[in-house]
């Protein structure tokens, strides 16, 4: 039986399927007398320490087996499960509601994570994902349930589970779990994102998982987002070999990782890391990335009860460059906004927050945020190379006062006697789509431009991506959409300035040859996406590349545009 879901991470896999199902947490629907608060209040706290102690463990096996980069994910959780704020507001609901410690911890975590789960940002929207993960194991840990974990599976297995929190794919074995199939997510999933980490096939998205049968035959095909179930003899002895190669083929990756971008007839592409924290910077370099194209400043503004200071953005800042040894590093300004509440900032609940009060426009309503950012920004730049891009441009107006904040800055650093780098690029986030119907006049006043796919997708076709129902009308590969990225190219190149493109379709690989046909300059996404965009950017010429963008741009469908390329892909044995 072949079920079609949505890739979530590349190649094939066979085993065995493993259903994994959790005891399902009941609240209790009871309130507290007045003297008991005390003694329920004190169930958290022996919950917490249970809690702190299992994520320490986690925390130590990541690093052990995965790297820093994941071990970091459940520091993060350790922080959070710590914050005052999540432990108040627990507390304050026993006190003041006599409600139930599980259930306040049930209602408080909702509140925080969906804080989260609202945001565009995938990234930042992953975060919601892992404030649940916290709460589950708090609430488990209160009711004396087991705790989610899968450090328990033997054999080699397709693991297939409704979803998978981050504390699950942190305890996978990638000798055990050879495949992973999900009822619920996409892409942009954690499980999916771990997954392309710990280069795990997988399909996420597969609607319902009462199918699957405990013990089956079952095939991941990671690539196509489909999975077969007790294929033929014959079948399964082809996909075995298959899953056997593509092992060899990661093999290979790893090896060349550090070898140049180039193409096979000599251009150089830049091809670069997205990271959301300095300490991220590391892993990018280890993948192969030649820099930073993305560096999303939120976490701190997200993190702190208080706006972060000058000195605390200028130390984050001056690591990620210095630990970049003067490879670019591009910094995109503060892009919060009303789906992002914030401790530090009071900002209004608003009917879209998508189209409202955020990025740039938070930042020129308010100098006295943005002057303290573009000051420790220009203060790093004396430690490497450092670019500074502002988000959701629209209009040439937001360019000029966001430069004339600059150099109010640069003014004032120079007065205090403090080195900064008085020839720092800027560039913009090329997201709305009048900022790329106008490039050609925005290229006057910046050094580059990045083009987030995410947002100009969603813009453009006037597509939620994160309402399920119209998902398919999601579309990145869309022919508006790639005109758009052609002309803001070509705008570019008119004036000598260069392109980047730090959006999820820099990471597909279906799209990489378009793209670089259209003239691309840099490609920048997660870092375990380099090895693979940079095998295919080896293994053609840009000439080539060229005359597939033109066929791409002559097809009248999306779905016709990705048949045409993963085709031409498949002949060169890249897909």
């Amino acid at each position: 039986m072949r079920i079609q879901g949505i890739s979530g991470s590349r190649g094939v896999a066979v085993g065995n399927v493993y259903r994994y199902i959790q005891e399902e947490i009941v609240i209790p629907d009871y309130t507290v007398a007045e003297d008991q608060v005390e003694a329920e209040i004190g169930k958290f706290a022996a919950a917490m320490a249970s809690t702190l102690k299992q994520l320490d463990t986690i925390r130590q096996k990541a690093l052990k087996e995965m790297g820093p980069e994941e071990a970091a994910i459940f520091e993060a959780h350790m922080q959070i499960a710590q914050d005052p704020s999540l432990s108040d507001g627990i507390k304050s609901l026993v006190e003041s509601s006599h409600t139930n410690v599980v259930a306040a911890t049930a209602q408080t975590i909702e509140t925080f994570a969906n804080i989260f789960l609202g945001m565009e940002d995938p990234y930042m929207r992953e975060r919601g994902a892992d404030i649940k993960d916290i709460g589950d194991r708090l609430m488990r840990n209160m009711l004396g349930m087991n705790p989610r974990g899968l450090s328990h599976i033997s054999g080699e297995v397709i693991l297939v589970a409704h979803d998978l929190a981050p504390s699950d794919t942190a305890s996978l074995d990638k000798n055990v779990v050879k495949g992973i199939v999900t009822a619920a997510g996409g892409p942009t999933s954690h499980a999916a994102i771990m997954a392309r980490t710990l280069e795990i096939p997988a399909v996420m998205g597969v609607g319902d998982i009462e199918g699957f049968v405990d013990g089956e035959k079952a095939v991941v095909l990671g690539t196509d987002g489909i999975v077969e179930t007790n294929p033929s003899d014959a079948d399964w002895a082809e996909y075995t070999n298959q899953a056997t190669a593509y092992q060899e083929e990661l093999k290979r990756l790893r090896e060349s990782a550090n070898l140049e971008a180039k193409t096979t007839d000599g251009h150089h592409v830049e091809l670069f890391g997205n990271i959301g924290k300095s300490k991220d910077a590391k892993r990018a370099l280890t993948m192969g990335a030649q820099g930073i194209g993305l560096y999303r400043t939120e976490f701190l503004y997200m993190e702190n009860d208080e706006l972060p200071a000058e000195d605390v953005q200028f130390e984050e800042y001056k690591k990620v460059a210095e630990d970049m040894q003067g490879q670019p590093v591009i910094i995109r300004t503060m892009d919060i906004g009303g789906d992002k509440e914030l401790k530090c900032l009071d900002l209004p609940t608003e009917m879209n927050p998508f189209l409202g009060y955020r990025a740039i426009r938070i930042s020129l309503n308010r100098p006295d945020i943005f002057k303290v950012q573009l000051r420790a920004l220009l203060r790093a730049s004396a430690f490497g190379d450092i670019h500074i891009m502002y988000p959701m441009i629209a209009s040439v107006e937001e360019v000029k006062q966001a430069n004339a904040m600059l150099e109010e800055c640069k003014a004032e650093l120079t007065a205090e006697g403090k080195e900064f780098n008085k020839n720092i690029k800027v560039g913009i986030m090329i997201e709305v789509p009048a900022a790329a119907v106008i490039s050609p006049i925005l290229a006057k006043y910046v050094d580059f431009f990045s083009i987030g796919t995410n947002d100009l997708c969603q813009y453009t076709l006037a597509v939620d991506r994160m309402n399920e129902s119209i998902g398919s009308l999601y579309q990145p590969l869309h022919p508006g959409v790639l005109r758009l990225i052609k002309h803001v190219i070509d705008a570019s190149h008119e004036q000598g300035k260069f392109t980047g493109m730090c959006g999820e379709l820099a990471s597909d690989p279906v799209a990489t040859m378009i793209l670089l046909g259209l003239g691309l300059d840099e490609f920048s996404m997660t870092a375990s996406s380099i090895p693979l965009i940079k095998k295919i950017l080896r293994s053609v010429s840009k000439a080539e590349c060229e005359d597939v963008a033109n066929k791409a741009l002559s097809i009248d469908t999306a779905e016709e545009i990705t048949d045409y390329a993963k085709s031409v892909l498949a002949e060169k044995g890249l897909l």
